[in-house]
């Protein structure tokens, strides 16, 4: 059978909306569950429970979620993307350093979940707080972050991606030790009750002055040397 042009741009489509289903089904399991954690505590719900309320199998959960904590903590590969990508992504005059400053802030102006205070914010961080295994997973997914990083970082200084080296790594981890400082203290200050909108405003002074701080440590803007 000859395969035309129109054909293998249908099996395109197709794929799209395969993909596209995929990714409802993710968010539909993921917003159940999330729903179920905070409402009852993460180790107080079974994931057959969330399979339930999902309208899936249990099988299907674990097919997307092959661990239990990553049902909560999901963005972990969007966090990935969104680091690597404002490097990779960044102005032909712009620094590493400078791209991921404009991040941070862009996500803090968009409420985005991953750029700090926000609607919800509180209830969402209490349940990690309050579950050992969330906490566990998610000093992994920083670690995963500053991994991904580290070898961004060192495909922009003209290295080896897959293996970033010293300065490349040394970058990374100072990078993401203020990212994580300054986003612990908002999460800090709303699950103590502090207004979402109040801890926002400060809290942009404060990225602006930890990217600041940052700056004077790596005044190649976080390119080194690979």
């Amino acid at each position: 059978m000859v395969r035309t042009a129109a054909g293998s741009a249908d099996e395109g489509g197709q794929l799209g909306l395969r993909e596209r289903k995929k990714l409802l089904t993710r968010q539909r399991i993921s917003g159940e569950a999330t729903l179920l954690f905070i409402e009852r505590g993460f180790d107080n719900v079974a994931v057959a429970e969330i399979a339930h309320a999902a309208g899936v199998s249990t099988m299907t959960v674990f097919n997307y979620f092959p661990r239990k904590e990553d049902l909560f903590l999901d963005r972990v590969p969007e966090a990935v993307e969104l680091v690597v990508g404002a490097v990779r992504g960044r102005g032909a005059d712009e620094t590493p350093l400078a791209a991921l400053r404009r991040l941070a802030l862009e996500l803090l102006a968009q409420r985005h979940p991953l750029g700090g205070p926000g609607e919800g914010f509180e209830h969402f961080y209490r349940t990690v707080l309050e579950a050992p295994s969330l906490r566990a997973r998610a000093r992994e997914a920083v670690q995963e972050v500053e991994a991904a990083l580290a070898g961004a970082l060192a495909e922009a200084a003209g290295g080896d991606p897959a293996r970033p080296g010293r300065d490349a790594r040394l970058a990374a981890a100072l990078i993401i030790a203020g990212w994580r400082t300054f986003f612990v203290e908002a999460v800090v200050r709303q699950v103590e009750g502090d207004p979402a909108d109040e801890v926002a405003v400060d809290h942009e002074a404060v990225i602006r002055h930890t990217f600041d701080v940052l700056a004077r440590a790596l005044p190649d803007g976080g390119l080194g040397r690979g």
